[in-house]
Order: C-alpha cells, then structure tokens, then sequence
C-alpha cells in the first residue's frame, strides 16, 4: 500500500506544483508508515522526483493525453490507485486538479478535501487542515472515506529536499480517446512568468489611470522575475488580458511575494490573493481597504514610487551580480 500523488506536467517538464505535492506526499506517506508513488503523465524528468520523496513513479507515456482532459487522467490515476492499493491521492490546488478531482472523487466514492494548507494533523482518524471562507478561516476536517483525496493549496506546505532511490515504471492504461470534451486551441503566453508558477506577482488597478502606463509594471516585474496581473476592472475595461485577472473571480493567487500598485483591495480582489505569503500595497489613499490586509504600505503616487523602486532594484541587483 502507499500514498499516490499525482505530478503536474507541461511539454514534458514538471510545473511548480509537483515538488511541492510530491514533498506533501512524503510527508503524510512517513506518517502512515507506507511510500509514495508519483502518477507522471507524458513527462521526461522522472528521476528528479527522487529529491523529494518519491519511491516510485508510474510513467505514463500516451500521445491521446495531450492536452490535458479531465475524466482521461481521473481514468489514469483511478486505474493507477488499484494498482498500489493506494488509499490516499494528493493533488496540487492547479485550475486543472480542481476539474479533474471531483470526476474522480465520484468514480471511486472518495472523499475529496481542497484547500488543505498542513500535513495531516491525524491519519487515524484521518483529519486535515484546509482554510475556509475565502481563506478568512480554518476548517479541521474528518475525511472518512476508504480512499482519501486530497488538494494542496498552492505554496502552503513547500518544496522539502528527501533525497531517496527512486525506480520508475512503464505503466499504460487503455484511455478511451473518444473524449466528449476535447480541447481544440490553446493559446498561451510565452517568454514570461506565469501567475500560477511565479514566486512573485506584481499587480496593477484603475490607479494606473490607463493601458499606456503599464511598461512600469511590466518593468518592475521583469526586474522581479514575475509574473504580471491585474484587478478585475481592469481586465474589464479592456486594458490587460483576461488571464491576468486576479481574485476571488479570476485566478487565485498564493505567491510568496504579491506587490499591488493603484488597487483598492475590494472584497474579492483581497479574498484571491489572502494566500500570497508577503502582501505590498502602493497607493495614493491612505483609507484604501487593501493597507488592513498589507503586510507592507506606501502611501504615495504610483507614479512616482514605482520608477523609483525600480531604480532601487536595478542598483542592488548591479552590486550584488
């Protein structure tokens, strides 16, 4: 018997995400005694799976699973969970795990648990830990189905290094590629940080005054290494793509840093980016509800403060190169 996590993959290469659920995986596998098994779908980086924990992957290399499809990979870890015997599945927090794991969850009358930010507090009963209430609360929750699946909020539990031998295994499943829902196009942005895998995101509002002074946000994140986003009107009014819209009703945020320039911090704009570890707030009104939800303010003009801040990483990054 062991733990099975499922590790995200993109054109061949692990996304952010599955160190970090591999670790987690460990971690609860130590804590029942067992190992963990990582499900690997159409990637060629196996073996790095070992740095975390990782006793064994299955390596499932199959043309029919590209792109991504949800009732097909719930079908491939499904068959992956009879296998090991397994009774615990851990998945990421990923747009794509929250799709999929619910499909699964009833094909196998599991119970499924999103959201978890520690390891188990207890495997017998089996009890975690997951925020709630737009990560304003904590809920401690009993999962007491046979088989358990499990949702690892993004950047909660972290990468931890475990360096173990690792074997991987060709494991095939006969996928009925007769998908209902098939994907068509796919249209990604290339050449930058992504909001779903950057350390860092730095965000802009109606502060900006308009789509033509956006080059300083653009600057300081590349400057950053982030990832760029933006407040919901915003997105709105047409001055920044959709995909960038973060929130309670665009993409969630749980970066390790997340810098908001010329944003308020409405209710669901705040309730998205909670998670974000260290949270830096610019704006010209001091009452600006985001200062109560800030780790650190400046009261001031974004326009003045961003170039200069700007300037102030070149010089550190210059003398420390």
């Amino acid at each position: 018997m062991s733990v099975i996590v499922y590790t995200e993959s993109e054109n061949g290469k692990f996304k952010k995400n599955a160190h970090e659920v591999a670790s987690y995986a460990t971690k609860v596998a130590q804590q029942m005694g067992t190992t963990a098994t990582a499900v690997s779908i159409n990637c060629s980086e196996n073996e790095t799976l070992g740095d975390y924990g990782i006793s064994k992957v299955l390596n499932v290399q199959d043309d029919s699973l590209k792109p991504f499809n949800a009732k097909a990979f719930a079908d491939v870890l499904a068959s992956a969970i009879s296998s090991e015997n397994a009774t615990v599945l851990i998945v990421s927090s990923s747009s794509d795990a929250k799709y999929m794991a619910p499909l699964l969850a009833a094909k196998l009358k599991a119970g499924y648990v999103p959201n978890v930010v520690t390891a188990p507090e207890s495997t017998s009963p089996f009890q975690v830990k997951r925020t709630a209430f737009s990560n304003k609360g904590f809920a401690h929750t009993e999962i007491t189905t046979e088989i358990k699946i499990i949702g690892v909020s993004n950047n909660a539990f972290g990468t931890i290094e475990n360096k173990t031998d690792i074997t991987v295994e060709d494991f095939s499943v006969d996928v009925d590629s007769n998908f209902k829902t098939k994907s068509t196009n796919i249209d990604k942005v290339v050449g930058k940080a992504t909001i779903a895998d950057a350390d860092i995101v730095v965000s802009a509002g109606r502060g900006l005054k308009g789509p033509e002074n956006w080059g300083m946000i653009e600057e300081l994140a590349d400057v950053l290494g982030a990832a760029t986003a933006c407040s919901k009107p915003v997105s709105d009014l047409g001055w920044r793509p959709h995909g960038e819209h973060v929130g309670q009703t665009g993409k969630p945020v749980a970066s390790n840093l997340y810098i908001a320039i010329g944003i308020s911090g409405a209710i669901q704009h705040l309730a998205g980016v909670s998670a974000s570890k260290t949270k830096v707030v610019i704006n010209n009104d001091p009452e600006a509800p985001f200062f109560k939800a800030a780790d650190y303010g400046i009261v001031g003009d974004a326009f003045e403060v961003v170039p200069e801040l700007i300037e102030k990483l070149k010089e550190f990054k210059a003398q420390n190169s």
